[in-house]
C-alpha cells in the first residue's frame, strides 16, 4: 500500500523526535608525557586542545584522553609544563600533533628547562587518576584529602611526621583549618625517579576520615610552625611546635607553644607567648619556621636552629630549653643572596636549610621574594660552611610561569649520606599569582622535586 506524502512527513518528524541511538563508551587513548633524554614520565604537564579542553598528567605522566569528537582525528595539543616544554613551531606554538585512537598508547616528549626534576605530587586526590582510567595503578588508595598547604616535618619515635595547614576536603568548600597530620617511614621512597608513590598514614576519626590535630582554644584556624622532636631531661622524645591563631584576613592574634600528646594523638597548648595588643602589635621572638640541628665545631653542644629559610634563633636541643624563652638566642641572618648569573641581589622569602653530608656543607633551597617571572614561584639553591653563613652565590633551580610555589622544605632524611641527590617539596598554588587558571587536581598541593648536586650547572653555587 502506498503511504501518502503527508503521512511520510509525520513519520519523518516522529523519527526526528526520538533520541538518537546511544553512543558506545569511548575507550581512552593513553597519552604518556616523557622527558627527553631520560624517558622519565613527567607529572603535572597540561595538554590543551584547540577548543580549550584541558588534560593534566598524573604522577605516572599519563593522560587518559577520552574526547569522542576527536577520536581518530588529527589533534593539536598545546603543551604547558612549568619547567618542561616542547620546541616552538614556525608560528611560535609549543605543542604536539597526535591522532588519538581508543586503546592506543601515544607519547609526547618534552625538554626540561629547569635544573630540578619534578618527581610528582605528594598530597591531594587522583594522584594516579588518569592511569586508573586506563586500567592501571588500581591498587592505589585515595586519602580523602584534596589539597594541603605548607608542610612541616619531624622525625619522632621512629616515624616521619607530616604536618599541613589549611586542608581541602571533598564534602564542603570549607575544609580542615586546625592542621592535618600523617606519618610515614623516615625514608619513605624506594627510589628517586617517577612515578612517585609516597604512602601517608593520616590521623583520622572513627569513620576513617582525616581529622584536625590542633584544635587549640580560640576562634579561627590554627597554624603550626617549627615542628621538631626534642628529648626532655629524662631522655623522652617530645614532639613540639609553635602555634599561631588566625583571624579573618590572615591576621595573627595569638601565638604560643604546643606539645603533641602521644596517647591522644593531637597537639595540646603548652604556654602562650604573645597576644596581640596596642603595646605588642607583632609577635615576639619564637621558634618559627623550619628547624635544623647543629652541633658546634667541638662537638660539645647540639643546638636546634629555627628560621625560614635562614636561622633567626637557636636554643639547645632539649625540651627544657625549647620551652624557656630565657634560653633562646636571637640570630641575625644575611638579608640577601647574590645571583651566580648576574650578581644581582636575591631576597629570600621562605625556605629551609640542612647539612648535606655529600657536599660536606650546609645547603638551602629558598623561594625568592617577588621574583620573575613568578612573584612567589622562583626557587634558588645556595651553600655555606656554617648554618649562620655567610652563604655563597645562588643558582635558580626552579621557575614557574605565573604560579606560586612557596614554603619549600628540604628532605635530607630521604637519602643516604653518600648520595648526591637532594629532595625538596613546596606548595603549588594560584595564591599570590596573577589570577592563573588553577591546575586541576594539583592546585594547593605539595609537589616533590629532585636536585642532583653533581649537576655542573650548580657549580657556581659550590665554589668556596
Amino acid at each position: 500500500m502506498r503511504i501518502p506524502v503527508s503521512a511520510c512527513g509525520v513519520l519523518l518528524l516522529a523519527g526526528l523526535a526520538w533520541p538518537p541511538p546511544a553512543l558506545r563508551a569511548v575507550e581512552p587513548c593513553r597519552i604518556e608525557v616523557i622527558e627527553h633524554g631520560t624517558g622519565w614520565p613527567v607529572p603535572m604537564v597540561e595538554l590543551r586542545t584547540t577548543h580549550s579542553v584541558r588534560f593534566v598528567t598524573d604522577n605516572a605522566g599519563v593522560i587518559a584522553f577520552d574526547l569522542p569528537e576527536l577520536m581518530g582525528r588529527e589533534t593539536w595539543f598545546d603543551v604547558h609544563g612549568q619547567g618542561y616544554e616542547r620546541p616552538k613551531d614556525g608560528f611560535g606554538y609549543r605543542g604536539a600533533r597526535l591522532t588519538p585512537q581508543p586503546g592506543q598508547t601515544l607519547k609526547i616528549e618534552v625538554n626540561r628547562t629547569i635544573i630540578a626534576r619534578r618527581l610528582g605530587r605528594i598530597t591531594g586526590g587522583g594522584l594516579f587518576a588518569e592511569s586508573q582510567k586506563c586500567g592501571r595503578e588500581l591498587t592505589w588508595r585515595e586519602s580523602g584529602i584534596l589539597g594541603c598547604d605548607s608542610v612541616q616535618n619531624a622525625v619522632h619515635r621512629g616515624k616521619l611526621f607530616w604536618i599541613w595547614g589549611d586542608t581541602i576536603v571533598p564534602q564542603y568548600p570549607l575544609g580542615i583549618f586546625d592542621t592535618t597530620c600523617a606519618t610515614s617511614a623516615i625514608q619513605p621512597l624506594a627510589g628517586f625517579a617517577p612515578p612517585l608513590r609516597l604512602k601517608l598514614d593520616y590521623f583520622a576519626d572513627t569513620n576513617g576520615v582525616p581529622r584536625a590535630v590542633a584544635r587549640l582554644p580560640g576562634s579561627g584556624p590554627t597554624w603550626l610552625s617549627g615542628c621538631v622532636s626534642l628529648p626532655d631531661k629524662h631522655g623522652t622524645p617530645r614532639f613540639v611546635s609553635t602555634y599561631t591563631k588566625i583571624k579573618p584576613r590572615m591576621e595573627a592574634y595569638e601565638c604560643g607553644l604546643c606539645v603533641w600528646n602521644d596517647d591522644r594523638q593531637l597537639f595540646e597548648p603548652h604556654r602562650v607567648l604573645w597576644t596581640k595588643s596596642d603595646s605588642q602589635p607583632k609577635p615576639t621572638l619564637a621558634p618559627w619556621g623550619q628547624p635544623a640541628f647543629w652541633t658546634n665545631a667541638h662537638g660539645q653542644q647540639t643546638w636546634v636552629l629555627f628560621g625560614n629559610p635562614l636561622p633567626i634563633m637557636r636554643c639547645r636541643a632539649s625540651f627544657e630549653a625549647w620551652q624557656d624563652p630565657s634560653q633562646w638566642q636571637a640570630l641575625e641572618p644575611q638579608s640577601a643572596f647574590t645571583s651566580a648569573t648576574d650578581g644581582a641581589a636575591v631576597k629570600p622569602h621562605s625556605g629551609h636549610i640542612a647539612w648535606n653530608p655529600w657536599r660536606r656543607r650546609w645547603v638551602t633551597i629558598f623561594m625568592e621574594s617577588f621574583g620573575k617571572p613568578s612573584a612567589m614561584g622562583e626557587l634558588w639553591y645556595a651553600e655555606a660552611d656554617a648554618p649562620t653563613g655567610p652563604w655563597g652565590k645562588a643558582v635558580k633551580v626552579l621557575s614557574h610561569d605565573n604560579y606560586s610555589f612557596y614554603n619549600p622544605r628540604l628532605h635530607p632524611e630521604f637519602t643516604p649520606a653518600d648520595s648526591p641527590i637532594l629532595i625538596f617539596e613546596g606548595t603549588y598554588t594560584t595564591e599570590f599569582a596573577g589570577r592563573p587558571s588553577p591546575t586541576p587536581r594539583h592546585d594547593y598541593n605539595q609537589v616533590l622535586y629532585r636536585l642532583d648536586l653533581d649537576d655542573p650547572r650548580l657549580s657556581p653555587a659550590q665554589e668556596r
